[in-house]
């Protein structure tokens, strides 16, 4: 049936739905993040919250610890290359399990150099595993537009490796839906059958963007910019930055059963008020 039909339009309005449902947000271990979070995101919608070299893992524990004892789903990532050793995650998992915090994303991180045993996520993950660790769910990155400073072929080894301890993958941002599905596609060829959350930015301003960049601290800002050039250039062309498109042309793929992409991430930098709107006016259109 045409896709401009009005069956076409309404299997297009219920993907959406659906998918807009099937959702996580990424906030940021700032002063106010708390109680932003508790003034604007349901409890149903699972968190994962960031870590930087510049404040380290304290914040991100911390804010993981509150945010479980308020009743969210809340992930803390786990920056290998900022744990010391063995008796510091041996550590930072007791106190996990002690608040209820049952899901964690391990990434290598960005500091320049490892602080102790672990330089990149795969060897956090191994600790992991042979500590016995209580996580129900555990997340690992993916790259659909590649990494800019390792290989294609060494960053799709590297995650065929991290899926074995994996529950899923979260993407980095990528604005092209087609590139998106085309590697999600190759992952399921190399035996990578986790299902992938796409990461895209929420309904964030400039201005906001520009102030978190700049309170990340000058190295770690400077990385972050560096890597999202593509993002960069989309927030300064007129009107800014809209996620509905892209939304949009995700969403019959995140809504079909069986497929690889069973959901979206939105990387909120903390404008959880426009970005919890800006889903409850799309979810009102798939209504």
């Amino acid at each position: 049936m045409p896709s401009h039909s009005p069956a076409g339009a309404i299997g297009r309005r219920r993907a959406l739905g659906q998918a807009l449902h099937a959702i996580s947000y990424e906030v940021l271990p700032f002063r106010n993040t708390e109680e932003s979070v508790l003034a604007h995101v349901p409890r149903t919608v699972p968190l994962t919250i960031t870590t930087t070299e510049a404040k380290g893992l304290a914040p991100t524990i911390d804010l993981a610890v509150r945010l479980t004892g308020h009743g969210y789903s809340a992930a803390p990532h786990l920056a290998a290359r900022l744990v010391r050793d063995k008796q510091q995650l041996t550590d930072i998992v007791a106190r996990l399990r002690e608040a209820g915090v049952e899901e964690v994303f391990v990434i290598g991180g960005d500091a320049p150099e490892p602080a102790g045993a672990f330089p990149d996520a795969l060897s956090l993950l191994e600790a992991l595993h042979a500590a016995g660790h209580h996580f129900r769910r555990i997340g690992i990155g993916g790259y659909p537009e590649g990494h800019g400073s390792i290989g294609r072929e060494l960053i799709d080894r590297a995650i065929e490796q991290k899926s074995r301890y994996a529950t899923h993958v979260i993407t980095q941002l990528c604005f092209d839906a087609a590139t998106t599905i085309a590697w999600a596609g190759r992952l399921r060829e190399r035996g990578v059958d986790l299902p992938v959350r796409v990461g895209l930015p929420g309904a964030v301003t400039r201005q906001k963007l520009i102030r978190i960049s700049a309170g990340l601290g000058l190295g770690q800002s400077a990385r972050f910019l560096n890597k999202q050039q593509n993002l960069l250039w989309r927030f300064f062309l007129p009107g800014g930055y809209s996620p509905n498109r892209l939304v949009e042309r995700l969403a019959p793929h995140v809504a079909e059963p069986g497929g690889p992409l069973a959901g979206f991430h939105f990387f909120t930098f903390n404008e959880l008020d426009k970005t919890e709107s800006w889903r409850r006016r799309m979810l009102e259109r798939a209504r």
